[in-house]
């Protein structure tokens, strides 16, 4: 049967919508608009690496990104948990997303050699002067959110929901999702159903991105121990109760509470990393102070391993014959960092979108890390939440090759030696978060 001509032309243009419209058409069209950017993205990310601001401080970052959103259409809030900021942008029903960057900098002096390293000098919150280094890749993190942001913006016609980001100030020392939470961000804002992070990686080759399938980072507990004793001349110890003596036991004893008393297949860590004691050669002091970092990922793992660290502590100081007004007083952060969880229907989802988008060469698996990162907060706050982080890699993939072979080592994350390749997370970490907003929030 023939067709009229207004109904080939009708034909014509229906079919060259649904190219545009196609999942391969938007892929096309968000890696032409931010290889396009990647420009001023890594201006932006040099101007940043070279003014960092510690926890709390974050003052002229979030004012420049904020203003950078603002261009963009969003609705910006600034202040938000002291100086974090909030970006809103409605684009009819659908969804609530909420993407999120962390915007802090660590008390380190930066030995990169970059063209334009970081010559910033801070005062951290103890009243410490300390020269400051993005040695945390939160740079890119911050310049890849402002790459999705803008990309998102300008594809409106290819999505549907409400689109939060946030920057995050204090995510170095726990505290600032917390903050933005008890700030308001979910009651004064729109409640995310999704949350999504990426973090870059010293280890993955440069452009990877890796997903842990469920448990991403642990919970950390800080713990004080002070071990009381009863202190005097060194020359007569048998009239003391030596601290020194009591705490190396305990030092000893706690390593049994993850080889002998955890399930081997259920990672944790108890890490004494300070023993401090004592000022003269023949004096006993009255107590020793151990500073102790415990990593685990369940609850329960936590609570066992927190009172196995009492139950064993106030046995040595029983064994050595303590008084009981002298028993060790424990003393956790209150302030406890929690473990990060995917969780496990948005993780499956975006692992197969990234998989798609940029080859299942470029996307795998990764074990969970020790590391603490309170992203987690966002989830622990309101379960119904999906959440997901993941990371970009971002080391010469020569180097990776070469350092499991042993020929080299690489610098980690918080080194003052880290500089991730930022070409290839900006440009990666930009692209994954802006297709899987695009598949979250799609019409």
């Amino acid at each position: 049967m023939r067709q009229s001509r207004a109904a080939r032309l009708a034909c014509l243009i229906g079919g060259a919508l649904m190219t545009l419209s196609s999942p391969a058409a938007a892929a096309d069209d968000v890696d032409a608009r931010i290889d396009g950017a990647m420009p001023g993205l890594i201006e932006l990310y040099r101007d940043l690496h070279a003014h960092p601001e510690l926890s709390f401080q974050e003052v002229q970052t979030a004012a420049k990104l904020a203003a950078r959103a603002r261009k963009l259409g969003f609705a910006v809030t600034e202040k938000v948990g002291q100086t974090g900021v909030v970006a809103v942008l409605r684009n009819g029903t659908g969804p609530v997303l909420m993407i999120r960057a962390d915007m802090d900098a660590l008390p380190l002096a930066e030995k990169t050699g970059l063209p334009f390293a970081s010559k910033v000098v801070a005062t951290t919150r103890d009243g410490i002067e300390s020269p400051v280094m993005h040695a945390c890749g939160h740079d890119t993190h911050m310049s890849a959110w402002i790459g999705a942001a803008q990309t998102l913006s300008a594809m409106k016609d290819r999505w549907s929901g409400t689109l939060v980001m946030i920057l995050q100030p204090a995510e170095e020392i726990g505290l600032g999702a917390k903050a933005m939470i008890e700030d308001g961000l979910f009651t004064r804002f729109p409640k995310p159903d999704y949350v999504i992070a990426f973090h870059d990686s010293a280890e993955l080759p440069a452009g990877t991105i890796g997903y842990p399938k469920d448990w991403a980072l642990a919970n950390v507990d800080s713990i004080d121990l002070t071990v009381r004793g009863v202190g005097g001349h060194g020359a007569y110890p048998h009239m003391t109760k030596d601290p020194i003596v009591i705490a190396s036991r305990i030092v000893t004893s706690l390593q049994t509470l993850v080889s002998r008393e955890r399930d081997p297949q259920e990672p944790a860590v108890v890490t004494v990393g300070s023993f401090i004691a004592g000022a003269k050669h023949n004096v006993i002091p009255d107590q020793a102070k151990l500073l102790i970092t415990v990593r685990s990922y369940s609850d329960g793992a936590r609570d066992a391993l927190l009172k196995g660290i009492e139950r064993i502590a106030r046995g040595e100081a029983i064994a050595a014959g303590v008084p009981e007004d002298r028993m060790p007083i424990m003393t956790a952060e209150k302030d406890y960092t929690p473990s990060t969880f995917n969780t496990p229907a948005i993780t499956e989802r975006l692992a197969g979108v990234f998989a798609t988008h940029f080859g299942a060469d470029r996307v795998r698996p990764v074990p969970p890390v020790m590391a603490g990162e309170d992203f987690s907060q966002y989830y622990r706050t309101d379960k119904t939440i999906e959440s997901f982080i993941f990371w970009v890699g971002g080391v010469d993939p020569a180097k990776v090759a070469r350092a499991h072979k042993g020929e080299i080592s690489l610098p980690g994350l918080h080194s003052p030696l880290w500089a991730p390749d930022p070409d290839a997370v900006i440009g990666t970490a930009s692209k994954a978060l802006t297709v899987a907003a695009l598949d979250i929030l799609k019409k």
